[in-house]
C-alpha cells in the first residue's frame, strides 16, 4: 500500500510539441494535473523533469503552472536515473515509493522505471497519466513494467489508497480534484 509519509510523485518530460501528439493528450494532461493538484494536498512531494529542454520545449503551461514553487531537473537520458540532480532529489527526499507520470510510455517513463525498481524502489504508473504517441507503445511499455514489479494505478485509485477512507481529513479536497 501506498503511505503519504513514504511516496513521491514523479512527472517525467510533458514537453513542447510531444505532448500534444501522444495519444489522447487532452485526457492524459488533465490527468497528470489531478495527479499534481492531489499530491499537493496531501503534501506529497513532486520531482519534475524536462528532457532537453532546449531541444524538444519547455514543460507545457498546463502542467508548469501547477509545478510553479519547483524547479524541473534537466536531463539529457532517457532514464531519470543517470542524472546527478535527479538521483540527489531522490536521496534529499528519503522516499521509497515513486508515482509516475508523464510521456512517453515506452522510452522515459519505462526506462525510469525499469531502473528505480532494480535500485528496489516500490514504482506505481498512473495509467491514466502516462501515454505514447502510440496506443500500443503504451500497451507494450505497461505489459512489460507489470512484469518487472511495476504497479498500475489510476489517479483515483491513487489518492483513494493514500487517504485510505473518507474519514480522511483531506478527503472533501481530493473528491472535488477527482470527480
Amino acid at each position: 500500500m501506498l503511505e503519504i509519509s513514504n511516496c513521491l510523485l514523479l512527472v517525467i518530460d510533458v514537453q513542447g510539441k510531444l505532448a500534444k501528439l501522444v495519444h489522447e493528450h487532452e485526457k492524459t494532461i488533465l490527468h497528470i494535473q489531478g495527479a499534481i493538484q492531489c499530491a499537493q494536498v496531501l503534501d506529497i512531494p513532486i520531482i519534475w523533469t524536462e528532457q532537453v529542454p532546449e531541444k524538444i520545449g519547455s514543460t507545457i503551461p498546463e502542467i508548469a503552472q501547477h509545478l510553479n514553487e519547483i524547479q524541473p531537473i534537466e536531463k539529457i537520458t532517457f532514464s531519470c536515473c543517470p542524472n546527478a540532480r535527479f538521483k540527489e532529489e531522490l536521496k534529499r527526499l528519503g522516499r521509497k515509493q515513486v508515482i509516475i507520470s508523464g510521456i512517453e510510455t515506452h522510452v522515459c517513463v519505462y526506462q525510469t522505471a525499469r531502473d528505480l525498481l532494480e535500485e528496489s524502489y516500490e514504482v506505481e504508473i498512473l495509467t491514466d497519466s502516462v501515454s505514447s504517441r502510440t496506443p500500443e507503445n503504451k500497451e507494450v511499455a505497461l505489459a512489460r513494467l507489470k512484469t518487472l514489479g511495476a504497479g498500475m494505478m489510476s489517479v483515483e485509485m491513487m489518492v483513494t489508497e493514500l487517504m485510505r477512507g473518507a474519514d480522511h481529513e483531506k478527503f472533501r479536497d481530493i473528491i472535488k480534484l477527482i470527480k
